[in-house]
């Protein structure tokens, strides 16, 4: 009995220095398990007098229950301090900004893209997109381009199937062939501009590249004249460069207009004087598309009767509207995805 008082007497400043679960668990074993002193005592208890049994059962139930009952609260102890610990190595400051990525933005591209579209869309045009892999009819026979044009042969455009004109397929050369896709799906009146991809057999320089972005404008309605052509390409450059520029129409050939012309925008950089001006080369003008009246023939091969309506057309460039208006030089830094010339661009439609 003197053993018993003993070890209870000891057992909470032995209970209170254990540190961490492990050592709490030999702990445990050396006072309640089956090799402990507690357990050699139960196992004594039928050599004892019958007189002596309930004494000391009773004194060995009541050590073991605080035993237990001293382990388990420390248990709970070192299982609340274990779990803050891991709170405390898993915490997360919600106080400090979270890291961002910088916000992205629309190329330049998209950007002259969408400028250029809303400008017509104010005019009361529709946009419309097509199949960069056309059919050579649409790509030439419908806009009224023989097939002995040089632009047909296999040196100059890019073909997926050549060499039955019936059935060739190809990369669009530009985004005129949806003239004539329009046309026939919709009757007069018709007002719709047409950006898009387009491919040619060009080497790469300064101011080529084999694949480009086109904007195709095309106007049908009755009594259309080359002064509603004039008069709109004027608003669209004094739209689009600023309110002082002036524009002006040279002669030129295109199969699928008649009359034709070039449409050239005084030089922003030097205002039209052309002097010592690296844009525009001294002349005062810079080129930016080619335009005309839809030519007859047009109108014959999608239905429409040549005698009841009229209309113009007009194709341009996005790439160079974009050099022109930025000063940028060579093309390649278009759509060379170069972060320091991307960089420049971002936000400013």
């Amino acid at each position: 009995m003197e053993q018993l008082a003993q070890i209870v007497a000891e057992a909470p400043a032995q209970v209170a220095a254990v540190s961490s679960l492990a050592e709490l668990d030999e702990l445990e074993a050396r006072l309640l398990g089956r090799r402990s002193v507690i357990a050699e005592l139960q196992r004594g208890m039928g050599s004892l007098p019958p007189e002596r049994r309930p004494e000391v059962g009773r004194a060995l139930q009541e050590a073991r229950a605080e035993l237990q009952d001293l382990i388990a609260r420390r248990r709970h102890q070192l299982e609340r301090e274990a779990e803050n610990l891991l709170l405390e190595e898993d915490r997360v400051d919600v106080t400090l900004d979270a890291f961002r990525l910088p916000g992205g933005g629309e190329h330049l591209i998209q950007q002259t893209i969408d400028e250029v579209c809303e400008i017509f869309i104010g005019l009361g045009y529709v946009v419309a997109a097509g199949p960069e892999a056309e059919l050579g009819y649409y790509n030439f026979d419908a806009l009224n381009t023989p097939p002995t044009h040089p632009s047909r042969l296999e040196s100059d455009t890019l073909y997926l199937d050549w060499g039955d004109p019936a059935d060739e397929v190809l990369l669009r050369t530009h985004t005129s062939p949806m003239q004539a896709r329009f046309m026939e799906a919709h009757d007069p009146p018709v007002y719709v501009v047409v950006p898009g991809k387009v491919y040619r057999a060009d080497t790469p320089d300064a101011t080529h590249s084999p694949v480009f972005h086109q904007i195709e404008g095309l106007a049908v309605d009755s009594d259309i004249t080359m002064s509603d052509l004039k008069g709109t390409l004027a608003h669209f450059a004094r739209e689009f460069f600023g309110p002082r520029q002036r524009i002006r129409l040279l002669p030129h050939f295109f199969p699928f207009t008649e009359p034709s012309a070039e449409m050239h925008a005084a030089c922003f950089h030097c205002e039209g004087t052309g002097a010592a001006c690296r844009v525009c080369g001294g002349s005062g003008w810079i080129e930016l598309m080619g335009c005309g009246m839809v030519d007859p023939n047009v109108f014959e091969a999608v239905g429409y009767d040549p005698g009841e309506v009229t209309g113009f057309a007009f194709g341009m460039g996005v790439e160079r509207l974009a050099q022109v208006r930025h000063g940028l030089s060579p093309i390649r830094h278009v759509f060379e995805n170069d972060i320091r010339v991307l960089r420049q661009f971002r936000g400013i439609a």
